[in-house]
């Protein structure tokens, strides 16, 4: 097992990062948008994931699941769930809350970025707020649009924290050059995105506070494309 404490080599962040995470899990709900505990933030929620995932019965994928809120919410839709989080302390309070709830969920540790996931496809990938942590978020994009199935849903909630020039503290010990750092604007995203997908749609939502428990002051959006 490695010691968080010991810092990776510069090759190899991810252990750095998944310590990271793993420390953060246990007040990670805390956030209105992360734990969903507000009624009205949960069907704020609830109301999106629907308009964009209609139906039932798909098979979703969401990278870098967190303690699996958004993951819950599609499951009570009558979706068929994955998820995939780097840090195993997620991983297990996503597990606890479909325990919980009497759903069946499959949740894995591994990398977003490429999710361990064999040959299995999907109807939509999901992620939410995940791609400034990557180190290469383009190769990313890449691997999710190629587990969609034909016809399948890409939806990216994504985000610009703050200013967009103010500089960006490295959040664990190897993530100092991250190209997305302190998130991504949503005309970069769509840029990176083009060629992987067509019918692409940006759905501003900083203006819905209830979404994030109350106003924002910073650039919040989905992109919803398909394969």
């Amino acid at each position: 097992m490695n010691d968080p404490l010991t810092p990776p080599s510069p090759s190899d962040p991810l252990p750095a990062v998944a310590a990271y995470w793993d420390a953060a899990a246990p007040a990670f709900d805390r956030e209105p948008d992360h734990g969903l505990l507000d009624a009205a933030t949960r069907r704020a929620w609830q109301r999106r994931l629907a308009d964009w995932l209609p139906g039932e019965g798909l098979d979703v994928l969401d990278v870098g699941c967190g303690t699996g809120s958004l993951a819950l919410l599609l499951a009570e839709a009558g979706h068929r769930v994955t998820g995939v989080d780097l840090a195993p302390a997620m991983v297990d309070r996503a597990r606890q809350k479909f325990a919980a709830a009497g759903l069946a969920g499959r949740f894995l540790v591994g990398d977003a970025s490429n999710p361990p996931t064999g040959a299995d496809r999907y109807d939509a990938v999901l992620s939410r707020h995940l791609v400034w942590t990557l180190p290469d978020p383009p190769a990313a994009l890449r691997a999710w649009s190629d587990l969609l199935r034909p016809g399948g849903r890409l939806l990216l909630v994504e985000g610009r924290w703050g200013e967009a020039d103010a500089p960006v503290e490295p959040y664990a010990p190897g993530t100092e050059a991250l190209p997305w750092a302190g998130g991504v604007p949503a005309s970069a995203l769509t840029a990176a995105l083009r060629p992987l997908v067509h019918d692409l749609h940006v759905h501003p939502l900083e203006s819905d506070t209830a979404l994030w428990g109350g106003p924002v002051h910073d650039e919040r959006y989905a992109v919803l494309a398909c394969r």
